[in-house]
């Protein structure tokens, strides 16, 4: 989506150890309308999948994945990282690493969001090694609820997480796929 490599370019920063921050309008600080114009590609390609729940991971891919259901008129439900008191009842699990905190979490959903009735899109921000996708893809799967697929914001291609999960058959469908990172600020985009 040239939309998002042009914002990338002109406002993403690039770190060292392979670390795009885009907090200046996606992360951190939303740039509702542009983020919207996301939301509406993700719709354009998984609206006919009978999508009737959006599931994300907190806390970055909330704001995202509430303005892809808004083009879907559906709910957001996200993985909780921490049990927390006010979910009570059982819950499903699944454990993912966060490649940008380097720490393992445990992530929870209550079963009173998610079961068999339900076709999830899964909504995140990056997908670099694949771990919280395949934590909310078991989440999923534990729920019996079918999986619509996966949108992904920005992926790292030069990182396993999108060919390992599309190995196993998932439809993964990602904004812009950066091929490349220098620690001089340089991006490659898969074109």
């Amino acid at each position: 989506m040239k939309l998002l490599e042009d914002k990338i370019l002109t406002d993403g920063q690039v770190y060292p150890g392979g670390v795009l921050k885009v907090g200046s309008f996606l992360n951190h600080q939303i740039d509702v309308p542009f983020v919207n114009e996301l939301g509406k590609e993700f719709y354009r390609l998984y609206k006919d999948e009978g999508v009737n729940k959006i599931l994300t991971i907190e806390a970055s891919g909330i704001g995202i994945a509430c303005l892809v259901a808004q083009n879907f008129n559906v709910p957001v439900v996200f993985a909780k990282k921490n049990q927390t008191k006010n979910i009570a009842g059982e819950v499903y699990t699944s454990k993912v690493v966060s490649f940008t905190h380097g720490r393992e979490y445990d992530i929870i959903v209550s079963k009173e969001f998610l079961g068999p009735d339900d076709k999830v899109l899964i909504i995140d921000d990056f997908l670099a090694n694949g771990s919280a996708l395949q934590g909310l893809i078991k989440l999923v799967e534990d729920s019996g609820a079918k999986l619509a697929g996966c949108g992904i914001v920005i992926e790292k291609g030069f990182q396993p997480g999108g060919d390992m999960i599309r190995k196993t058959g998932v439809r993964v469908e990602s904004l812009a796929i950066i091929d490349d990172m220098t620690d001089d600020g340089q991006i490659t985009f898969r074109s």
